[in-house]
């Protein structure tokens, strides 16, 4: 048996993103899951599962009672942050591909810029009762206390042992905020930059600039999970699900993992990477574009060396050329990214790719029917292959 081609994302929707939304973050989840469904053309009568993220507010219950969801057979709860993005899809799958649930929709909302910051220090992290609070405790008191200065800690080790630099990762936050520039939709519309201006931006955690960093967003998305028969019934084109997986490595910590010899890597996503792979019988070559998880500019290099499109310390040379460019040999992030739309850990870009193989993207791809999705990177994380049904 194999989840690949069993289900299906039949509908998306999304609040506007912003810094300061001006209502609950409930109010935000409830408002993310009518537009899902009234794109997936369902009403909350049809829903009987839930999945989210252990960060979200929001509790299953909550969502269900404020939008009429008589009854729930399926709740499930991701960790670790944005990894967990790719990981709710992968659950919704699951429990429709063996008849847990019909129709499940995972969620994630927030008030992240005006309510609670994550970009900034959080004593609380290293206070928690639990073993995240003991390993965040050795490095906290160290300074080492925010998602910037732990990726600042691996993106010099990168830069030394593969001659990557600072520009090297400015191309990526260039790109995205170019795609961003012609989405409508995205806080940083109209807004592109220059390698000069990444150069020019301030530090925030050496060799880190301010544009190397996602931006803090308020804002909700949702996607409708169902059975690819089913989907294909209704109103939109689904994006089938042809791969889901999670992944963590060895040795691993959160946003860095200290104590690995190859401390410049992200096995956690090449574990992700060779089951998108295996489950879709797709290669890196197959893909017609990516969207992949962009809190971090130098993990975006990353990812595309544990993904398999380049070797180790090859990413540098391999987004030359035009590479991600719309019209490129594999075209990155065409809503924007994290850097460019929103943050929404990730389920921004899973909605991207329900778009982009729909074929009704603001910066659609030509002939897009092969797309890979990334969730969070330096966590514990998850992918998803979506192809055109």
């Amino acid at each position: 048996m194999t989840l690949s081609g069993r289900a299906a994302i039949a509908g998306i929707g999304a609040t506007e993103f912003s810094k300061d939304s001006g209502r609950s973050e409930l109010r935000l989840a409830a408002e993310a899951v009518s537009a899902a469904l009234a794109d997936a053309g369902l009403k909350p009568s049809d829903v009987d599962g839930l999945v989210s993220f252990t960060m979200d507010g929001n509790s299953e219950i909550a969502v269900a009672r404020e939008l009429g969801i008589p009854e729930l057979k399926f709740f499930s709860r991701i960790h670790y942050g944005g990894g967990a993005a790719a990981a709710t899809v992968q659950q919704a799958a699951m429990a429709v591909a063996t008849g847990v649930a019909d129709v499940v929709v995972a969620y994630r909302a927030f008030n992240e810029r005006s309510g609670t910051r994550f970009g900034q220090v959080s004593p609380a992290a290293a206070g928690q009762v639990n073993s995240s609070g003991v390993d965040n405790a050795f490095h906290y008191p160290m300074g080492i206390a925010t998602p910037a200065a732990t990726v600042a800690m691996l993106a010099r080790r990168y830069m030394h042992e593969y001659g990557a630099t600072s520009e090297d990762f400015g191309r990526i936050a260039v790109i995205d905020r170019a795609r961003a520039a012609t989405n409508p939709k995205a806080w940083f519309h109209g807004k592109p930059i220059t390698l000069e201006d990444h150069q020019a931006s301030r530090w925030v955690a050496e060799p880190l600039h301010l544009l190397d960093c996602c931006q803090e967003s308020d804002g909700g998305v949702a996607l409708v999970v169902t059975g690819i028969e089913r989907a294909r019934d209704l109103p939109r084109r689904p994006a089938v699900i042809a791969a889901a997986a999670q992944g963590s490595g060895p040795d691993q910590y959160v946003m860095t993992s200290y104590y690995r010899d190859d401390l410049p890597a992200l096995p956690e996503m090449g574990v992700v990477g060779r089951q998108l792979w295996e489950q879709s019988g797709l290669r890196p070559g197959d893909m017609d574009l990516a969207v992949l998880y962009d809190h971090f500019t130098p993990y975006v290099l990353m990812q595309l060396e544990e993904l398999g499109f380049c070797g180790k310390g090859e990413a540098k040379d391999f987004i030359g050329g035009g590479t991600l460019e719309l019209d490129g040999k594999l075209p990155l992030n065409p809503h924007g990214g994290q850097l460019g739309e929103a943050y929404l850990h990730g389920m921004n870009g899973i909605a991207e790719g329900v778009r982009q193989v729909r074929g009704d993207a603001v910066n659609q791809v030509d002939g897009a029917t092969r797309v890979l999705v990334t969730a969070g990177t330096g966590v514990p994380t998850s992918g998803l292959v979506l192809t055109a049904g």
